[in-house]
């Protein structure tokens, strides 16, 4: 791999600004691996069985239109919550239609024993309050995915939040020495085009599901380039100078 040797670069930085930069690079790494364990926990718990597939993006986005919200949650990520005749009581009263004398009967009992801990507006979750009859009956309804307002709000979230982590990191990246002009500019670039992929896809698969597929490659291409840069800059910054010696040294009479 040729190395640059002019200019600033990552390998004959001084010690503080290493472990300033490895610092940054270890908290938003860990925090990227707890993004995609929550993931897991939350799309990839919505067809019912754990592992992200193609399934649990159409669930969640466009959703499974053959039954209802609430029928959805409690054979996905709220599984664990209720024993398992609890679950297909509270579902066939879905089915069923969802009935209010019904659900002052036999379900109440259910919702206020396993749901309102967390399903409550002191919960501070913001997630349904399920204290209130009306909020369980929406869920009760057609399941149609991913709402348009709440497509918004985590558009915005991710557009923003996401952009100023890849800034950051493709800064340090940008100090790399031994990667090529042609692929370090790749791989700054494509974060943020992936970023765009990624959020297009959502909307998309909530029209129509086979733009799922899309979601997939989207979220993966941005977490490889991520891990790219990330390997990249912490091997230049703690290993290519003990690795070359003749390279440090070089970099250091400049």
């Amino acid at each position: 791999m040729p190395i640059a040797h002019g200019g600033i670069n990552l390998a004959s930085q001084g010690i503080s600004l290493k472990m300033l930069f490895s610092g940054y690079l270890t908290v938003v790494g860990i925090g990227y691996l707890m993004a995609l364990m929550q993931i897991l926990f939350t799309h990839g718990m919505a067809d019912g069985k754990f592992g992200l597939s193609i399934d649990d993006i159409v669930y969640s986005y466009y959703g499974n239109r053959s039954g209802s919200v609430l029928e959805s949650q409690l054979n996905g990520s709220m599984k664990p919550m209720a024993l398992d005749e609890e679950r297909f009581k509270i579902i066939q009263w879905a089915r069923d239609g969802a009935d209010v004398v019904q659900y002052e009967e036999n379900i109440k009992p259910i919702i206020e024993k396993r749901c309102v801990a967390c399903h409550a507006a002191d919960s501070g979750m913001g997630i349904p309050d399920f204290t209130k009859l009306e909020n369980v009956l929406v869920t009760a309804e057609t399941d149609t995915g991913a709402t348009f307002a709440s497509l918004i709000r985590v558009s915005h979230i991710h557009l923003f939040g996401i952009a100023f982590i890849f800034m950051f990191v493709g800064i340090i990246f940008s100090l790399a020495s031994g990667v090529p002009v042609w692929l370090k500019a790749t791989a700054i670039i494509m974060p943020y085009i992936f970023l765009l992929v990624d959020i297009l896809s959502w909307w998309l698969t909530k029209l129509h599901p086979n733009f799922a597929w899309l979601v997939m490659i989207g979220g993966s291409a941005m977490a490889l380039s991520f891990a790219f840069m990330w390997c990249v800059s912490m091997y230049e910054m703690w290993i290519m100078p003990r690795i070359h010696p003749d390279i440090r040294d070089a970099l250091h009479d400049e």
